[in-house]
């Protein structure tokens, strides 16, 4: 069992303990962990039997704890990954991993260097339904890739007041992208590769919180596919990514409801069940901390998604199309 701290106890740190804690076959279980505000955690670390220690420096002191899941504020998390690193623990970080390529890559190199697992939280690649269209676009049943679809949207701007880090513009630059967007841009280079360029236009039509409430993209592959993508921050939520072909397309509505159409033939829907994604990148973590299966997102998709987004932020800023470095 993998004795591993929570790195931040807010909604998203609590919903990765939940996911987890008391289940014998995720290999994983929480025994302490840090937060800004222990007082509001303090109930439900109770409960899930978590030491709350004073700071992220007593967690990697922690001689009990063998790794970190970290579920901080945006900018914090390349700091932290490579201070976990350096203190031999492995690292579990949420998305967006870090806000920079450049220091993604030295957390990459710091986790290598000291020989520990790093994973990034991007579940929707434990989708059953995303195994099926990697498996369509590499057998040939799509034929070749003309165009990729995406849009990631829900409403958690309504709940950003002032003082909150999600309210900082440079927390969530281009307003859905941080919590939601930066997992479309993920699968994107799952299913369809590299990114070469993007052009974003980004702005607040609706809330007045300082932060954007819509952000649309254009992109191009490296492999000359080209995609459209949009996150909104304002609106009720909506997952669904969609390939299309020269023989077929696919689209994914939801996470379970993947729809397929051959170019002479009619639409047909298959329905996956329901999987619990957070439990599932979590155990894939423990695993591979384990010796099994290496973690399946490689570090320079990591490298990659964030490379696409600090291009992103540059595009929508100049109104000119970036180049991904």
């Amino acid at each position: 069992m993998l004795d591993t701290a929570i790195i931040g106890m807010g909604r998203w740190g609590q919903t990765l303990v939940d996911s987890v804690q008391g289940r014998n076959d995720a290999g994983i279980r929480f025994v302490a962990g840090c937060t800004g505000r222990p007082e509001r955690a303090a109930d439900w670390a109770a409960r899930q039997g978590i030491r709350i220690l004073p700071s992220f420096e007593a967690v990697l002191a922690d001689p009990a704890v063998k790794a970190v899941a970290i579920a901080s504020p945006h900018g914090m998390h390349a700091d932290q990954v490579i201070a976990a690193a350096r203190a031999g623990k492995h690292v579990f970080v949420e998305k967006p991993f870090t806000m920079t390529k450049a220091s993604a890559q030295a957390a990459v190199e710091a986790c290598r260097a000291a020989g520990v697992v790093l994973a990034l939280g991007h579940n929707r690649r434990f989708l059953p339904a995303i195994a099926q269209m990697k498996a369509m676009l590499a057998d040939g049943r799509l034929g070749t890739l003309l165009h990729v679809e995406g849009q990631f949207s829900g409403p958690g701007a309504l709940a950003y007041t002032p003082g909150m880090w999600r309210a900082d513009p440079k927390e969530s630059p281009l307003g859905g992208m941080g919590g939601m967007g930066i997992h479309m841009v993920d699968m994107f280079i799952n299913l369809a590769g590299r990114i070469a360029e993007v052009t974003v236009q980004s702005h607040a039509r609706v809330i007045d919180n300082g932060l954007d409430d819509t952000t649309a993209a254009l992109m191009r592959f490296e492999s000359g596919a080209t995609a459209n993508f949009a996150t909104l921050a304002y609106a009720p939520r909506l997952w669904r990514v969609g390939l299309f072909g020269t023989d077929a397309w696919a689209v994914l509505h939801g996470h379970e409801n993947l729809v397929t159409c051959t170019r002479d033939g009619t639409p047909q829907e298959q329905v996956f069940p329901r999987v619990d994604i957070e439990a599932a990148e979590l155990a894939a973590f423990a695993a591979a901390v384990a010796g099994g299966p290496a973690y399946p997102l490689p570090a320079e998709d990591a490298i990659h998604g964030v490379a696409v987004y600090e291009a992103m932020i540059g595009a929508a800023a100049s109104g000119s199309t970036y180049r991904v470095a």
